[in-house]
């Protein structure tokens, strides 16, 4: 993902809208008619960097933001400029974008962040992993997924607990708590019959064509040894 957010040049217009997009998506776990429908007076910077976020059933939550992400947005803000449309992120014709658009800005992205990471090369980004990755990076940092579910926006714990079958941390913990079972020491130990047969070769040799079905196990190097005194 670092890739990824890297991937923007910083240079130019469009680059520095597109880092700002892809980082509020991934520091809020924005659903993408989330992220494409902010507006400017959703951001505030005092005392710390915020969005507020109108989700699904028109709940409405605000999301602190990493120092980073405010720095970006800020950058974004000095660049946009005035315009009619109010909405935060802005296309090149200076109207809201829209879901399709930032669809294609993340591939576009994706597309150039794989000459640093090969690892993408395989993989299938959506704008939807943005989400994901948010929600895993807060279930490592909390251990609580009801606090994922706050930050997500979700009615139910049931929709976020789909984050804890992903997350093999949880498991880990459980494994590490748990007091193991002991298990019974012991070692094989030959029995005296076998180990009167081994002594000599032509014993070892009547103890190999034995059929009482009571034979001790006996090793393939061992069988062979036998099977090649009985073919001299």
């Amino acid at each position: 993902m670092q890739a990824i957010l890297d991937a923007p040049d910083p240079r130019t217009r469009m680059g520095i809208r597109d880092r700002a997009m892809l980082h509020v998506g991934v520091a809020g776990g924005l659903r993408v008619s989330e992220l494409v429908g902010l507006r400017v007076e959703d951001v505030g910077f005092d005392p710390l960097p915020c969005v507020g976020i109108q989700g699904k059933g028109r709940r409405e939550r605000w999301l602190p933001l990493w120092k980073q992400t405010g720095t970006v947005l800020r950058e974004w803000l000095a660049v946009r400029g005035s315009a009619p449309d109010p909405a935060l992120f802005l296309n090149a014709r200076s109207q809201a974008m829209t879901r399709a658009g930032f669809a294609y800005v993340l591939r576009k992205h994706v597309h150039a962040a794989r000459g640093a990471c090969p690892s993408l090369r395989d993989k299938r980004i959506s704008p939807h992993c943005l989400r994901h990755t948010c929600a895993l990076m807060t279930l490592q940092a909390t251990g609580d997924i009801r606090k994922v579910a706050l930050w997500l926006g979700h009615n139910s714990l049931q929709s976020t607990e789909m984050y804890l079958r992903a997350d093999p941390t949880q498991k880990l913990e459980a494994v590490n708590l748990a007091t193991p079972l002991p298990l019974r020491k012991g070692r094989f130990t030959a029995p005296d019959r076998l180990i009167d047969l081994l002594r000599t070769d032509k014993a070892a040799n009547n103890y190999a064509k034995r059929s009482d079905g009571e034979c001790p196990w006996i090793s393939p190097r061992r069988r062979l040894t036998v099977h090649n005194q009985e073919l001299r």
